[in-house]
């Protein structure tokens, strides 16, 4: 491995993410983004997601989202960025934030049937209640900036957005319920849905969101939805791919000191001595390594599985669940962006909380599982 080597790992993680996820997870859901800011009232937001919304509505609506997004932790970007941008309060955004990648359908399922029912059980139990935690503990330790943001919303409470056409409730919801559609079906791995029916599925609708824009939005509704997904992908996806590409490098830096190493797994070959008791050093450290690693949806379990050797007995039960939690929710290129979007104080509290959090479900889990 020489450094030319090391800089190809890098763009090597590059083109790999671009030919996986630009076009059935990220594109899909920069336009979700783009039609919450502009279809979405700040009202309907706030009435979900809002200070003033009773706590156990906005948490359970937040804390099961992910259960609908097969998103990963980048791919959940444009849409906490646009519920956030929205009003929405930083407990149940956070919530939404850590959900989106962590309980969603497929990976729980897959979960369960690669590593076995006891984990992926234990992932979808603890990651619905750490996302509730994680909410509760970010509204509790920035209350103070919350209600003076719910001041301001409240300025505005009276006035309405811009959008005030009149459509049918069950036109709009059929409109999102597509696009979400759309990123799942689109999303989905080829064995659990073949190219051919996932293009079909995928064209038709397709064909029923443009039917609907064409007669029940105007053409000024459909350039600003336009110019507020570009507006989105500026901003996140230049920093995304950053990311991505220094991802790479860390690996083809890992390969160049174990030289029997591929760049792809050379991490998991440095570390796998540090991750196989259940103590509390070992689910902490496979957190930390979570939070770094990019994992896109569903491969976190071969991550786990394979890579990190938990079905061969390598990996404790403990340190595999703290990796399940924390790595799905957290990487370096998603770290990045979030910082951008809430700020450096409320990026690195709600990081710790996540790690720190998955450190103890996982350690716990590992005692009660032996």
């Amino acid at each position: 491995m020489t450094p030319i080597d090391i800089i190809f790992a890098g763009f090597d993680m590059l083109g790999e993410y671009l030919s996986a996820h630009v076009l059935t997870c990220l594109i899909p859901a920069f336009f979700i983004a783009g039609a919450i800011a502009v279809f979405v009232s700040k009202q309907s937001i706030l009435k979900y997601f809002g200070a003033h919304t009773k706590k156990y509505i906005s948490y359970s609506v937040a804390s099961v989202s992910g259960a609908i997004l097969a998103v990963c932790s980048c791919t959940v970007l444009p849409l906490f960025t646009g519920i956030y941008k929205r009003g929405a309060g930083i407990g149940p955004a956070s919530a939404f934030l850590f959900s989106g990648p962590a309980i969603n359908i497929l990976a729980i399922v897959l979960t369960a049937q690669v590593l076995g029912y006891d984990i992926g059980l234990a992932r979808a139990v603890s990651a619905i209640l750490m996302a509730i935690v994680i909410g509760l503990l970010m509204a509790f330790i920035f209350r103070k900036e919350e209600t003076e943001k719910n001041k301001n919303n409240n300025l505005f409470s009276g006035q309405s957005d811009d959008e005030k056409i009149s459509r049918p409730t069950w036109i709009s919801l059929l409109f999102f319920i597509s696009l979400v559609l759309i990123l799942v079906i689109g999303a989905a791995s080829s064995s659990y849905i073949p190219w051919v029916p996932k293009l079909a599925i995928v064209y038709i609708l397709t064909l029923i969101v443009s039917g609907i824009l064409i007669f029940y939005y105007t053409r000024d509704e459909v350039k600003n939805w336009g110019l507020e997904t570009w507006s989105l992908t500026k901003k996140i996806v230049p920093i995304l791919l950053v990311g991505v590409f220094i991802v790479g490098i860390i690996g083809g830096l890992a390969a160049y000191f174990i030289p029997s190493a591929d760049p792809s797994n050379a991490v998991g070959v440095a570390v796998a001595p540090y991750i196989g008791g259940n103590d509390i050093v070992s689910c902490f450290f496979a957190s930390v390594i979570g939070a770094i690693l990019y994992m896109p949806t569903l491969l976190e379990v071969a991550i786990v599985g394979n890579l990190f050797g938990y079905s061969a007995g390598l990996m404790g039960g403990g340190p595999a669940l703290a990796l399940l939690l924390a790595g799905p929710s957290l990487s370096l290129p998603n770290m990045v962006v979030i910082t951008r979007v809430m700020g450096m104080k409320k990026a690195m509290v709600y990081f710790t909380l996540v790690i720190v959090i998955a450190t103890f479900v996982g350690f716990v889990y590992g005692m009660i599982a032996g």
